[in-house]
Formats: C-alpha cells, sequence, structure tokens
C-alpha cells in the first residue's frame, strides 16, 4: 500500500504551530510570574490600624443613618432627601463592608 501523503503535511503543520506554541507558552509563564508579584505584594503585611477603625465606622454610621431615618419617621438625618436617606445609609454601610476585602489582619 501507498504511504498517505497526509503524514509529511502534518509534520510541516507541526513545524509551523512550534513558533505559536513557545509564544503561548512564554505569555503563560509571564502571567504566572505577574500573579506571583502582585501576591507577594499583597502579603506584604497587616493593613494599617486606622484602616480597621475606618471600615467598622463606615459600617455603623451607615446603619445608625438608616435607623435614625425610621425611629424620627423620615424627620432626620434630611428630611428633604425623603426615601433617598435609606440609599445614603446602605451606600455609607456598603462601602464599610467592601473595604473587608482589602483588609488584612495580624
Amino acid at each position: 500500500m501507498p504511504e498517505s501523503t497526509g503524514k509529511p503535511q502534518q509534520k510541516a503543520a507541526q513545524r509551523k504551530s512550534a513558533p505559536k506554541d513557545a509564544a503561548r507558552e512564554a505569555a503563560r509563564r509571564a502571567a504566572k510570574k505577574a500573579k506571583r508579584q502582585r501576591r507577594a505584594a499583597r502579603a506584604q503585611g497587616p493593613t494599617p490600624e486606622w484602616y480597621k477603625y475606618v471600615m467598622f465606622g463606615l459600617m455603623v454610621v451607615g446603619l445608625l443613618w438608616i435607623i435614625t431615618f425610621y425611629v424620627t419617621q423620615g424627620l432626620f438625618p434630611f428630611p428633604q432627601l425623603g426615601n433617598w436617606n435609606i440609599m445614603i445609609g446602605f451606600a455609607i454601610a456598603i462601602t464599610g463592608f467592601l473595604m473587608t476585602l482589602g483588609w488584612r489582619g495580624k
């Protein structure tokens, strides 16, 4: 039986794809190195002490804003804003909760 004519073409195709594979491998290694550097930079140590106070402070202020609005039946903190006071309180509290994503303990 005659030999298939597809085999030499397959070898040539593999030789052509070799530089693409090498470039892909180099990009993958560079991405891994960048990820290790980011992880090392993140693990430099705990966050400053003030960060914790601001984070918890925002959570409490947001909660107190909403409670004040409900208890005073809309007279405080800003009666002209109406129900937007609830959104402001939630925004303040959510900012504090989002800060927990960047907090590194001791």
